[in-house]
């Protein structure tokens, strides 16, 4: 039974799918540096916008994807003083691809560590997919240092979550995309897909690596959004290492999570954050029943539900609902 919510459901941006919507000009950083966290790791750090504005922290996705320009453009540079970081090992962050000390606890004190070391009392959290995961445990973790939570194409680490995707429930709507993940993997092997990746990314050459990291990446890259775009874009090999790397090392180890249903239990810790939850009707990648669920255990957010969506942050009606919400908050 769909689960009783005090969330808006059925919200939808019904505008042509091919009109761009509405985003903030693009903005460069007033301040970059680096931050020393400890075990080796040196994060990538840039502040946008107003220095005097409402502090946001903008959390990528993946783990391992990073940060990029396009995601300044959420947030009015005049009333936001936006945040944006790589992740352990992830973009200019280093060590590139690096696994050593990086776990999500790791990425959990680090977030702290910058909020401290940008002496902000508290912020607001903005996160996509992984980065929804991220938002929600920091959150948990210190629901004090939060004023808002807005969140896209919720996933909270279960295995459910991750069977679908790297079991064959998506691949029943991407038939082409799966049989290229799978067709390195031996055929005694695909029945535990991101093993048999996690073991190949994290041995050989950097070279040997690169070999399986890029159909890890284009299975997902092909399954995010509802209309994909003519021809495969370039892929730049460095990412697709760090990306692949980092994201089977986090789902073989489940994120650490202490139990399957860790961040639902706890979501009576930030009952009173107020958050928009923006989520796609067929995204496959993260299906909307996971935010629904959450939404169910959280009185103060909204959840939207984009009728027309996958999972990118880039498709025009999840872009509209998450500036609607930044302009609200701000």
């Amino acid at each position: 039974m769909f689960p009783r919510c005090r969330a808006r459901l059925g919200r939808s941006y019904d505008k042509d799918p091919m009109t761009t919507p509405r985003l903030y000009p693009q903005t460069e950083p007033f301040r970059s540096f680096r931050l020393d966290v400890g075990d080796g790791h040196s994060l990538y750090v840039e502040q946008c916008g107003n220095p005097d504005g409402k502090p946001v922290v903008v959390l990528h996705g993946g783990p391992g994807a990073g940060c990029s320009p396009f995601m300044r453009r959420f947030f009015d540079p005049k009333r936001y003083m936006i945040v944006l970081f790589d992740q352990r090992g992830a973009g200019k962050s280093t060590p590139a691809a690096g696994l050593e000390a990086n776990t999500t606890w790791h990425l959990v004190e680090d977030l702290e560590r910058i909020r401290l070391h940008l002496e902000v009392e508290h912020w607001q959290v903005f996160g996509g997919s992984w980065g929804s995961t991220l938002a929600l445990l920091y959150a948990q973790r210190y629901p004090d240092r939060v004023t808002e939570l807005v969140l896209r194409g919720v996933f909270t680490m279960t295995l459910d979550e991750l069977s679908w995707f790297y079991g064959g429930g998506a691949g029943r709507f991407f038939p082409e995309a799966w049989a290229d993940l799978i067709e390195p993997i031996p055929e005694d092997e695909r029945d535990d897909l991101i093993g048999a990746y996690h073991r190949r990314l994290t041995s050989g050459s950097d070279a040997e690596q690169l070999q399986f990291a890029r159909p890890w990446v284009r299975w997902e890259t092909s399954t995010a959004v509802l209309r994909p775009p003519r021809g495969t874009p370039p892929l730049n090999g460095g990412y697709a290492r760090s990306f692949a790397r980092i994201e089977a090392h986090y789902f073989c180890n489940r994120g650490w999570l202490e139990r399957d249903d860790q961040i639902l239990s706890e979501m009576d810790t930030i009952a009173q954050i107020p958050g928009v939850v923006v989520q796609g009707r067929y995204d496959v990648i993260c299906p909307p029943r996971t935010a629904a669920n959450i939404c169910a255990r959280w009185p103060e957010a909204e959840l939207v539900i984009i009728d027309d969506a996958g999972h990118a942050l880039s498709e025009p009606g999840i872009t509209s609902a998450l500036i609607e919400a930044t302009d609200r908050f701000a």
